[in-house]
């Protein structure tokens, strides 16, 4: 079985992750969504409402799981027995950053392999970050999140 890894901290899962995970799934027989707990990076939504986000998101998709985790993500993957992960790249800016990702896990495990793969145009320029700072300032996002996504937005966003 052909099995990948799709990592991230999902805060939220836009619909350029939809379009990420949809391509690998035509890949691999599955896919491993990763949420990344990422204290670090500050999320908006706790671990708990990004997992129950993704969970909603891909529900109608077989193949495609999501669990938490909070470790370097080698390890996590050595842990599932996964050796094939997936990133996305939006743009050119994107590949310098998830190069040197990519070359930094091959030098802590080996056999991991990370596979890249871009959304499509429509896409493209979609990141959590662009979701959250439209949301905040009362924006329309339907348009860029699974329709799932959008009752936890307008929960913690108010005036949407």
């Amino acid at each position: 079985m052909r099995v990948a890894i799709y990592p991230g901290t999902f805060d939220p899962i836009t619909n350029g992750h939809m379009d990420v995970i949809k391509r690998a799934k035509k890949l691999f027989d599955r896919v491993l969504v990763a949420v990344a707990i990422s204290e670090e990076k500050r999320p908006m939504f706790d671990i708990k409402t990004r997992v129950e986000m993704v969970q909603a998101a891909i529900a109608d998709i077989d193949g495609v799981e999501v669990e938490p985790f909070d470790n370097l993500l080698v390890n996590f993957s050595k842990e599932k027995n996964i050796r094939v992960m997936i990133r996305g790249l939006r743009a050119v800016s994107d590949f310098e950053f998830e190069l040197q990702m990519g070359y930094a896990n091959a030098s802590l495990w080996s056999e991991i392999e990370t596979v890249y793969l871009m959304p499509s145009l429509k896409n493209a320029f979609i990141s959590s970050s662009v979701v959250r700072s439209i949301a905040k300032h009362g924006g329309d996002v339907s348009h860029l999140v699974p329709c799932a996504v959008l009752p936890y937005l307008q929960s913690r966003f108010t005036c949407m």
